[in-house]
């Protein structure tokens, strides 16, 4: 079991008051488990991703990580664990102004001191050199290892963080909806690269699109209004549970 939650709320704290954003979450995930989370926007998909790359603590409720619970641990034991866990984002947060290689070298930040941080982004170490080209390749983009980031295309920019995460070389690969921004073709295509580069990892993927959730994950977890609505393996989900999780949205749009 490489994560179990039980109970886990979360509540931001704003002008108006505090807003839960997720409640009474009891989920597990076991390793080399691919997991899709469905949902309509503002269900809390986004902050359980967030959770789960101890970005942020449970407001209350136990989250456990192998066996160790999140909230327990130092500040230099929750760098540890960020570090094998890898999170890519809809947008690529790429910095515009460093080529794609010194973007997807910034995949070892979290392994470097600021020193070696700063001395990498002017002269890398061969072997970061080596691990960055490495992770460009399977990604289709060794050619454009030199060309800036904002130089690249949607689609290249995404690539490029996914390259990121390989050079981290982490255990978990979180998804927050990577592909909503992008057109279908190009959906399928780095869809495909994506499962195909966590062949060996724990993936769990907060997905916009059903029909790719329900093709390419073993288990779906639908969560609506903050809390998980069904946890069912992807073969299991019917029209009458999308239908149950989706119903607000699609009463706005007729």
């Amino acid at each position: 079991m490489i994560y179990d939650l039980r109970g886990v709320a979360h509540l931001y704290r704003g002008r108006a008051g505090a807003v839960r954003a997720l409640d009474e979450v009891t989920l597990r995930v076991s390793r080399g488990e691919r997991v899709a989370l469905l949902g309509p926007s503002g269900a809390g998909k986004s902050t359980l991703l967030r959770l789960l790359n101890a970005t942020l603590r449970p407001t209350r409720g136990a989250l456990s990580f192998e066996g160790r619970d999140l909230s327990a641990l130092g500040s230099g034991e929750l760098r540890a664990v960020r570090r094998r866990i890898g999170t890519i984002f809809q947008h690529p947060s790429l910095v515009p102004s460093l080529t794609a290689l010194q973007n997807a070298l910034c995949g070892r930040l979290g392994s470097w001191s600021l020193l070696r941080s700063l001395r990498a982004l002017v002269v890398p170490a061969r072997e970061d050199v080596r691990a960055a080209l490495a992770a460009l390749e399977p990604v289709g983009l060794s050619g454009k290892a030199a060309a800036r980031a904002d130089e690249l295309s949607g689609g290249q920019q995404q690539r490029v963080a996914i390259a990121r995460v390989l050079v981290q070389d982490p255990e978990v690969v979180l998804a927050d909806e990577p592909f909503a921004s992008l057109d279908p073709g190009l959906t399928v295509q780095l869809a495909d690269l994506l499962f195909a580069v966590t062949e060996r990892r724990t993936l769990v993927a907060a997905m916009h699109d059903v029909d790719l959730a329900l093709q390419r994950f073993q288990r779906v977890v639908g969560v609506r209004g903050g809390r998980v609505v069904f946890d069912v393996p992807a073969a299991e989900v019917s029209p009458e549970l999308l239908q149950q999780l989706y119903a607000r949205e699609a009463r706005r749009a007729g």
